[in-house]
């Protein structure tokens, strides 16, 4: 336990030094341009919502399709509570220097985000989590467009024209610092007896509820969770780019973070780390090849499916031994 809590210590230590050289734009006297910053910040915020959403789709065997509902929520309440309440919450802190206040805004308005995104996980989980396959899937895309247009229509977060004037609390460091925590998290989950449950779930349902799991609660508590943590990528989202918008939290984007963890694999947060840096790499790397890029990008998805259909990493991870081994944890689709 104590080597695990040295051991995270001091990758927070390495993150906040790296965010302090960044800040000077200055890394070994090699400039960073604030592109390449800003798409190795956003990397960041892939991972969390990938890994979150690995915790369900991947540990849990469910098909949610709406994670960038729960990211909305999280994005838009924590902007609405830090440019309305933020001056005055600073103002209360004012004997603490300029960075930690900041810092603590953030943390306060991350955690309303998550409680609130969490909310929603619970109110759309209890009826749509006793669905499967197929049935579970529209449910939650019904709930993320939902979301969307409501969104849309309510003035007081900018409605129509987007969210603007909200501070840039997050930065490199913040967005790291949570992807860890994410990464830590989820993996003490999944190693825990009740991953074994969530696990057993993914596997045979009926077999689970036959040894007396109740896995309606199991996938619940997993959904509200991830849901949460969703929540905090989309505050960190909003606080980093200080504008945000009902476009950015599409249908697509929902999709975008399923293909982050078949790419990487599903059933392993290894692989859903792969595949959210390798998703952005390639999204912005095949830039250069204008019209073509989409057209390229699909095209390695389809070869990787082919040849890899369980994904880069299956069910491996970098670190620990190897999980189950099998199919790919693909979730079962029922007519």
């Amino acid at each position: 336990m104590i080597r695990r809590v040295a051991i995270f210590a001091a990758v927070v230590a390495a993150i906040w030094t790296l965010n302090a050289l960044l800040a000077g734009d200055l890394i070994a006297g090699v400039m960073i341009s604030p592109y390449v910053l800003q798409v190795i910040t956003l990397a960041g915020i892939n991972v969390i919502l990938a890994v979150s959403l690995n915790l369900i789709n991947g540990f849990t065997g469910q098909f949610s399709i709406g994670h960038a509902g729960f990211m909305a929520i999280g994005a838009y309440t924590s902007a609405f509570v830090s440019v309305t309440f933020g001056p005055r919450l600073e103002q209360a802190m004012h004997v603490l220097p300029d960075g930690p206040r900041r810092g603590a805004v953030l943390l306060l308005v991350l955690a309303v985000g998550a409680i609130c995104a969490a909310a929603a996980g619970f109110l759309v989980g209890v009826p749509s989590l006793r669905l499967r396959g197929d049935y579970l899937a529209i449910v939650t895309l019904g709930f993320g467009e939902i979301i969307r247009v409501f969104i849309l229509n309510i003035d007081a977060v900018g409605g129509a024209r987007g969210f603007s004037g909200i501070p840039k609390y997050s930065n490199f460091g913040w967005v790291y610092f949570f992807a860890i925590a994410t990464i830590v998290v989820v993996s003490r989950i999944v190693n825990s007896s009740f991953g074994r449950t969530l696990l057993a779930v993914r596997e045979d349902e009926i077999a689970a509820e036959a040894m007396g799991v109740n896995t309606t609660r199991s996938k619940v508590i997993s959904f509200v969770i991830s849901s949460a943590i969703a929540g905090i990528a989309g505050g960190l989202f909003a606080h980093y780019l200080m504008y945000i918008h009902t476009n950015s939290f599409t249908f697509l984007k929902s999709i975008e973070i399923i293909i982050m963890i078949v790419l990487g694999g599903m059933g392993s947060i290894t692989g859903s780390v792969v595949g959210a840096v390798l998703y952005i790499a390639l999204t912005e790397g095949l830039r250069t090849f204008e019209q073509y890029r989409m057209v390229i990008f699909s095209a390695l998805l389809v070869l990787i499916m082919i040849f890899r259909p369980q994904g880069l990493m299956g069910h491996r991870e970098l670190f620990g031994r190897k999980r189950r081994e099998g199919p790919p944890a693909t979730p079962r689709l029922e007519a």
